[in-house]
């Protein structure tokens, strides 16, 4: 078990890119897992009015809450008491919020591998032991219950993301079924990341409230919301440890702002304008997929959701870092180094991320064309 916490390297190609922007580069940011459009309308034109008014303090929106709860009734038809839902400042204050409650340093936690960068690190900053598991296309770069089952010992928790970072890979509702129980027999603990849940093309998505009620839920207003910089997320706790997670809210983060809990609230009324965004994506998703074989890529993760690509760039490096900011400085265009999500085989990949306009999708291609020879 380590503390060390490694760097998470795309925000240092960011850092390069933001340096060749002021240098008068043209640069298409492709690397982090964010929209290209802003805020929704209607959560603008909230945060506007708020501003003219006597804004809260230290809060919790109930309202905010009210909402969220009647979205897991809606959507995946599981009852959420609002008490249940913790407001913060995006995810990752909620992935911390749920590993500390729910784990002790020593603990080991399973997760999937390729994964989301932040889930290691954040395991190691908190003393917890990561419990990498390889994943690859014969199970769709997922978790399965069998994977789970042959884990000796038995973990105390697992992280499960469905859609995942970086591959977009979703777990169906049957298999998620199963991993479940799997769970339940062995006393493991489900911390489940549904950031990208609404970002799907076609494959049914499903809360793991629905199976695991003893579950920690995760999720922001940062991907299909469009509100990465606002800073709302929230957690749903289980029953046994509300009271946990409230004393840990209360001394670690206090609040989300509270504009931006008057924005995302009306946010969740912008489903049109959101959706539009989301056929966006799918059709930028299929050039990427018909591009991308052409310029020697045709071995990828399946994008059932999410906005990102997960590509083998293995004919042309077994350095993605170094790759990437080759690719940056001949073109412009920013990739996310695969060795963020799988410190080994990652060396042999890139994470492209298409939820921005089609034209800057095209141009992107067009530029990488002219490096990448199969």
């Amino acid at each position: 078990m380590s503390s060390d916490v490694e760097p998470f390297r795309a925000i240092g190609l960011s850092q390069l890119a933001r340096q060749l922007r002021q240098e008068g580069r043209d640069v298409i940011q492709m690397e982090f897992g964010q929209p290209s459009a802003g805020a929704p309308t209607l959560a603008v034109d909230a945060a506007k009015s708020a501003l003219e008014a006597t804004l809260p303090g230290y809060w919790q929106s109930e309202d905010l809450k009210d909402r969220l709860a009647a979205l897991y009734r809606d959507e995946h038809g599981v009852s959420v008491d609002p008490s249940r839902i913790f407001l913060t400042c995006g995810a990752s204050p909620a992935l911390v919020l749920a590993l500390t409650c729910a784990f002790k340093p020593g603990d080991r936690i399973a997760m999937a591998r390729p994964g989301y960068v932040a889930y290691r690190n954040t395991l190691k900053g908190l003393f917890l032991e990561p419990v990498e598991i390889r994943t690859g296309a014969e199970t769709r770069f997922q978790l399965t219950a069998e994977m789970i089952a042959a884990l000796q010992p038995a973990p105390q928790g697992v992280i499960i993301a469905s859609p995942s970072n970086p591959t977009g890979a979703i777990i169906p509702p049957g298999d998620f079924a199963e991993i479940a129980s799997v769970c339940e027999r062995r006393g493991i603990r489900i911390i489940s990341d549904e950031i990208y849940h609404q970002l799907t093309y076609g494959t049914p998505t499903v809360s793991a409230l629905r199976y695991a009620p003893d579950a920690f839920v995760i999720n922001s207003f940062s991907k299909y919301y469009c509100m990465p910089g606002w800073r709302v997320g929230w957690m749903v706790a289980p029953e046994d440890k509300q009271v946990a997670a409230a004393s840990r809210i209360g001394n670690f983060f206090l609040t989300s702002p509270s504009l931006s809990q008057v924005a995302a609230l009306a946010a969740l009324d912008a489903k049109e304008e959101l959706d539009g965004h989301l056929t966006l994506y799918a059709h930028n998703r299929d050039i990427m997929l018909e591009r991308l074989p052409r310029l020697g890529l045709s071995e990828m993760a399946p994008p059932d959701g999410a906005f990102y690509i997960y590509a083998n760039v293995g004919r042309y490096t077994d350095d993605s870092l170094a790759f990437c900011e080759h690719i940056l400085r001949e073109t412009g265009v920013v990739l996310a180094p695969g060795v963020d999500h799988d410190p080994d085989l990652g060396r042999s990949h890139v994470r492209f991320c298409f939820a921005m306009e089609t034209g800057r999708i095209n141009a992107a291609l067009d530029r990488l064309e002219t490096v990448l020879k199969p």
